[in-house]
């Protein structure tokens, strides 16, 4: 039987968030804002109110402060928070707001929707099912996030304060002390492969082969499966540059407000983000035809020399970007020093297990997304299900 979800959950908006610094998280919109020192919610889900997360939701199982940019959604009776949560995330509800100019998702609109809800013990076994899913892919993430910890505190351990190297110090290119056994030489001197990809004129299309651009080019793990894109089959098959292979660094090559270019890195493979896929015009494809070494590329140009080197030629150009003489006129140090070929060997099975993670949470997400419908309209009977 349809009913009104207000007979199941109350909905409240949001408050400005405290001055006052805290332990608390402060929800918005798009998550975490902040931490205050008290909270107006106990647990519930946190609703985007307004704006470009119009309709996004977060499951909080914490006492927390909701901003005045979201709803809170807390449970009445016979509703289970977890179930809660799903069902908020299956309705679409960035596609029920008013407002063009700005989007807008009031209370009304939230009471007002109708739907049907099985009994308690049956919500609980379908937010358990979809919750195993969600917790592999936390500790997907959160093992990923302590392995490039592990390897960017040995690259600085190694690279930047230089422990393994038990000898003199010299000047280097780039005006600091470093190693005399540390040969640094540009990266337009070493083999390699710097090249971008491209789009069809008109752009991307509905479907076909992805295309990655500089908006999923942030860090490690991370891509937007949302802001997909793709390119013509046969326009991918002429393609002679842009391919990924996996293993590539990709460089963030332009875009963001005019004098400001923020330099970002990442690495693709082992199916993850897609088995097959190039990237446009604004990506930067870096390949030393070496795994590892393009593993110790990932985290040098991340050190203050590089970085900035980016950074400030990029923030020159009237559209914010680097070119290719930018990235070759870097000085790093020589692939063939035995301390940086040891780095790359012992950092390459922790670059796998990364990707491997990404590949495998990219599939538990797909199965959970294909479940969700099925489990909330009933189609999947979870009665004799034991969790």
């Amino acid at each position: 039987m349809m009913e009104l979800l207000s007979k199941y959950v109350e909905f409240k908006n949001g408050k400005k968030r405290p001055i006052s610094k805290g332990i608390i998280p402060v929800y918005g919109g798009n998550g975490i804002l902040d931490y205050t020192n008290t909270a107006n919610m106990q647990s519930g889900v946190v609703i985007g109110h307004v704006g470009v997360y119009c309709g996004s939701v977060f499951l909080v199982r914490e006492e927390c402060w909701v901003s005045d940019n979201a709803i809170k959604a807390m449970c009445k009776e016979n509703m289970d928070l977890g179930y809660l949560y799903y069902l908020l995330s299956s309705l679409h509800l960035n596609e029920r707001r008013i407002g063009t100019s700005q989007p807008l998702l009031t209370q009304n609109i939230l009471n007002n929707i109708e739907v049907e809800i099985p009994e308690l013990a049956i919500q609980k076994k379908i937010s358990s099912t979809l919750e195993l899913l969600d917790e592999k892919i936390k500790l997907n993430n959160e093992i990923n996030n302590n392995l490039e910890q592990q390897a960017k505190t040995l690259f600085k351990s190694w690279f930047v304060d230089f422990e393994p190297f038990d000898e003199s110090f010299v000047d280097s290119p780039i005006g600091t002390k470093i190693p005399h056994s540390l040969q640094m030489v540009q990266i337009g001197s070493l083999s390699h492969i710097l090249e971008t990809g491209k789009r069809p004129k008109g752009g991307a299309v509905a479907t076909g082969v992805p295309s990655i651009g500089a908006e999923n080019v942030k860090r490690l793990g991370e891509v937007n499966f949302a802001s997909a894109k793709y390119i013509p089959v046969e326009f991918a098959q002429k393609m002679d540059k842009g391919k990924v292979h996996g293993y590539e660094l990709m460089l963030y090559k332009d875009g963001g407000k005019p004098g400001t270019f923020i330099p970002h890195f990442s690495m693709f493979g082992e199916g993850f983000p897609y088995d097959d896929f190039y990237i446009n015009e604004h990506v930067f494809k870096l390949d030393f035809g070496d795994k590892g070494f393009n593993e110790f590329c990932y985290f040098y140009l991340q050190t203050d020399y590089p970085y900035n080197w980016l950074a400030n030629n990029g923030g020159k150009a009237a559209v914010p970007g680097i070119n290719q003489q930018d990235v070759n006129s870097i000085w790093i140090y020589h692939p063939d020093n035995p301390i940086v070929k040891e780095y790359c060997k012992w950092v390459q099975p922790i670059f796998t297990t990364i990707l491997r993670n990404c590949s495998q949470n990219v599939k538990l997400s797909q199965l959970r997304d294909a479940l969700l419908p099925k489990l909330m309209s009933g189609e999947l009977d979870v009665s004799d299900i034991e969790i």
